[in-house]
């Protein structure tokens, strides 16, 4: 079963965007029996928050139900997890600085993915709903590609 941790600063806009994005993908499919998959962040800014409402706005438009409440990254995650992917270079620092040494999971930008060779998710908090839209675009093709590279 894989499974699939998604990361940013406060888990709020990106990584549980991309978590409803997966999520959905993988049920379309039939296989939501076989991923387990979940998001979080490096700061403990909003711990036990919903999404920002333009997340959930962005990803209803698109037929994508957000089932969330943001956590923060713990180290034993990096046992329970093949996948952790990162949103920015900043994420991936902060993420390679609580990594434990007998970590299983793969840490990489979900970017890396995607086809356009957009290899950072921009955090579009301080802008408007444009952003997330592009965000959720973006996520959309990295999941596609994430899911091919895993024979899905």
């Amino acid at each position: 079963m894989p499974s699939v941790l998604f990361v940013c600063l406060g888990n709020i806009c990106r990584s549980p965007l991309c978590e409803a994005v997966l999520k959905k993908l993988v049920r379309d499919k039939g296989l939501d029996d076989e991923f387990q998959i979940d998001s979080a962040g490096t700061s403990a800014y909003h711990i036990g928050e919903t999404p920002d409402d333009r997340t959930v706005s962005v990803c209803l438009e698109h037929g994508v139900p957000v089932d969330h409440r943001a956590r923060q990254v713990t180290t034993k995650d990096f046992s329970m997890f093949d996948y952790i992917f990162c949103m920015d270079d900043s994420n991936l620092a902060n993420l390679k600085r609580v990594m434990p040494r007998n970590s299983k999971a793969v840490l990489r930008r979900y970017g890396e993915f995607d086809p356009q060779g957009q290899t950072i998710i921009e955090d579009p908090y301080y802008g408007g709903i444009n952003g997330f839209e592009i965000n959720f675009q973006q996520a959309m093709r990295c999941s596609e590609a994430f899911l091919a590279s895993i024979g899905y």
